[in-house]
């Protein structure tokens, strides 16, 4: 990545403009919240320049934060309401937590690695996130059944198949799953919606995460 670089205000409305609405992302409620949640301060100091880059990027822990259209996407299908309940399994960076809160969402966030989730938990405090977000260190996989039914669950690692714990913690009354399903190599990003005992599955198209470990999900 060589030359001068846009200003972060600029590479911002690119990637809205370009990444986001051209590709359709239409909901104007995750294009604003794309817009004004700081980016740049869920990446490392070195990938600050390249926040806004139409890519994934590594951060702590052999962890990634996903690129801002898979983000966006991922948040559109999952088509969140102000004071929405969110399970979030693999808090990551704290990026996509921090989006749900800003569309009005009340998230429990889990996270396997207790750096990670101590680092996201001191981020979303510090942007005034955190009163909205709990971060939990632990599998995962296996949901939070303390908390069902959940209306909405967001999965940002990929699971070898759909945990059957998480299926059956969403809300009967038209929960939403957004979960990557697949093998480590490549996945389906998957919409699950419930209706009372019925489980409506849809492909949006496919996608590359690191894999979710857990008992639900890949060996450790």
């Amino acid at each position: 990545m060589n030359g001068p670089r846009p200003s972060l205000d600029q590479a911002r409305a690119d990637m809205i403009e370009y990444q986001l609405r051209l590709r359709g992302i239409a909901d104007p409620r995750v294009l604003q919240a794309m817009a004004e949640v700081p980016r740049e301060e869920f990446v490392p100091d070195w990938a600050r320049r390249y926040a806004y880059a139409d890519e994934a990027l590594p951060i702590a822990h052999g962890q990634t934060i996903s690129q801002p259209y898979i983000v966006a996407r991922m948040t559109e299908l999952l088509a969140v309401r102000p004071g929405d309940r969110v399970l979030e399994i693999g808090t990551g960076s704290g990026y996509q937590a921090a989006i749900l809160a800003h569309l009005g969402c009340s998230v429990v966030s889990y996270e396997r690695q207790a750096e990670l989730a101590a680092e996201a938990r001191e981020r979303l405090e510090r942007l005034g996130y955190g009163r909205f977000v709990e971060i939990r260190v632990g599998d995962g996989s296996l949901g939070d059944p303390e908390g069902a039914p959940w209306p909405r669950i967001i999965v940002t690692a990929a699971a070898p198949r759909i945990p059957e714990a998480l299926r059956e913690q969403l809300d009967p009354d038209g929960g939403r799953l957004v979960i990557p399903v697949g093998p480590r190599t490549h996945q389906e990003l998957m919409l699950v919606v419930r209706r009372g005992d019925e489980w409506q599955e849809t492909s949006d198209g496919p996608c590359v995460f690191v894999p979710l470990i857990g008992e639900g999900g890949f060996p450790g």
